[in-house]
Order: structure tokens, then C-alpha cells, then sequence
């Protein structure tokens, strides 16, 4: 039995060590927002967090996340979390949504490093991150707008 916490859940599974975390998360413990995209690590829509810093969970066998700490969007939360939410609900970023998991995990982290990002800084933090419908420009401005909500009396 490998024992995984996911999302401040403590999970027991008997699967094989080397599968993907990815398709533990998803086919195993029912969390389907994490995305399965180019199954190479490049394309950002399966990120969570292992131990509190981006990972891309396609690339992750099941044993390497043994006993550490994982957040997918499911688990995303806190002041930063529903700040990064909050401006992507109000500038309407999402078009079709398939890749915004993986977005919203790492923008909410470059949130936490970087309390008042620069376009470039916002550029090459989410360079991993591929959108099909291209709103590159409008997650640009959600990241600026929720370290806006940030700075002020957000929750």
C-alpha cells in the first residue's frame, strides 16, 4: 500500500508504483480536474502541487509521491487561491477551461513567490502552460488583477 495526502486527505492504494500520479488522481481518487494533455510534462494541464510546488503529475510515478504533500485544483484554496479564482471568474478568462487547472495552480504560485509580477515575470512563469485557445493575453491580466485583489482586504 502506498499512502498519498491529497488534498489534506490521506489515501491508501495498492497500484503499481511507476503509474503515473496522474492517473491516480484521476481514475483512482475520482479528482478529474487535473487534465491529461500531451502526457509529456510539457503542456501544463495536469499540474498539482507536490509539496507546494508545481509539478506535472503525467511524469510523477506513484512512488516518488509516497508520504508528500499534494494540492490539485481541487484543493487550491486560501487567500491566493480564491484571489486567482476570483479574477478569472470576473475577466472571463476560461474558453473552453481544459487547460485552466494547470493555469490557475500556476499562477496562484507565482502569486505566492512574486506578490507583484511584471508582464515578463508573468510570461516566463507560465511559459510551461500551453492554452489551445490561446487567452494568453487575459491570464495575463487575471494575474495582474488578482495581485491587485491581494494587496487590498481580499479574504
Amino acid at each position: 500500500m502506498i499512502q498519498l495526502i491529497v488534498n489534506d486527505v490521506t489515501h491508501s492504494v495498492d497500484l503499481d508504483p511507476q503509474i503515473p500520479l496522474l492517473w491516480v488522481i484521476r481514475d483512482h481518487l475520482g479528482l478529474t480536474g487535473t487534465k491529461y494533455g500531451c502526457g509529456i510534462g510539457r503542456c501544463g494541464s495536469c499540474t498539482v502541487y507536490l509539496q507546494g510546488v508545481p509539478a506535472r503529475a503525467c511524469q510523477i510515478p506513484l512512488a516518488a509521491a509516497e508520504g508528500k504533500r499534494i494540492t490539485t485544483i481541487e484543493g487550491l484554496d486560501g487567500p491566493t487561491g480564491q484571489a486567482v479564482r476570483a479574477a478569472w471568474r470576473e475577466l472571463e478568462v476560461v474558453q473552453c477551461g481544459f487547460c485552466q487547472s494547470g493555469q490557475l495552480l500556476t499562477a496562484a504560485a507565482l502569486l505566492s513567490e512574486v506578490p507583484q509580477p511584471t508582464d515578463d515575470q508573468i510570461d516566463a512563469a507560465m511559459s510551461g502552460n500551453l492554452c489551445r485557445c490561446a487567452t494568453y493575453a487575459r491570464i495575463r491580466q487575471a494575474i495582474h488583477r488578482a495581485a491587485t485583489l491581494l494587496q487590498g482586504d481580499f479574504p
